[in-house]
């Protein structure tokens, strides 16, 4: 074996237990190195496993809140989707009553502008029963006035050949008186 750098080869039994005993410590040197490495990386590990506990921890805490929130969402979508759907339907049965509304007030628009047509109609007739009254009228007071006119002819006729008949009788009556009948 070859004499490490420095050493003398003053006993080679010295030099091999200085030697032998310098690879023990080297070699627990190591070794307690090693199982330092391993208590390390099991501190790191136990560390790592702390973190990721309590990073689950949070993750689950979170999922829990997401659940939560996820049903809270779920049931204001269907509360939302409840009201809309009512509101959709007030406005349904708003327009159809709109439309209804609409359909009837058309119906009363028709109605009137007919009635409105019959009343003129009438109005137009009415016009011309009141001209054919004021004619009849005047064809009456023309009438009237000839019947008067005829009556008052009539009388003076009367009275004239009431006049000549009474004047024709008190001149036979006078002759009467005068002349004797001869028998």
């Amino acid at each position: 074996m070859a004499t490490p750098l420095g050493w003398s080869q003053g006993g080679s039994g010295s030099v091999c237990l200085a030697f032998d005993q310098l690879r023990d410590v080297i070699e627990s040197q190591e070794e307690l190195i090693h199982q330092l490495r391993n208590v390390e990386e099991k501190a790191a590990h136990a560390k790592t496993k702390v973190l990721l506990a309590k990073e689950e921890e949070k993750l689950q805490f979170a999922l829990g809140e997401v659940e939560v929130l996820s049903k809270q969402l779920e049931q204001e979508k269907l509360a939302f989707e409840k009201a809309l759907s009512s509101v959709k339907s007030r406005a349904l049965q708003e327009s159809s009553k709109k439309d209804q509304l609409i359909t009837k007030c058309n119906e009363i628009e028709s109605h009137i502008i007919k009635q409105e047509d019959i009343l003129n109609g009438k109005e137009n007739e009415i016009k011309e029963l009141q001209q054919v009254i004021s004619q009849q009228k005047q064809i009456f007071r023309n009438h009237m006035s000839d019947y008067r006119i005829q009556k008052q002819q009539e009388n003076y006729m009367a009275q004239v050949l009431d006049r000549k008949h009474k004047k024709a009788s008190g001149t036979r009556q006078a002759r009467s008186h005068q002349r004797p009948r001869e028998k």
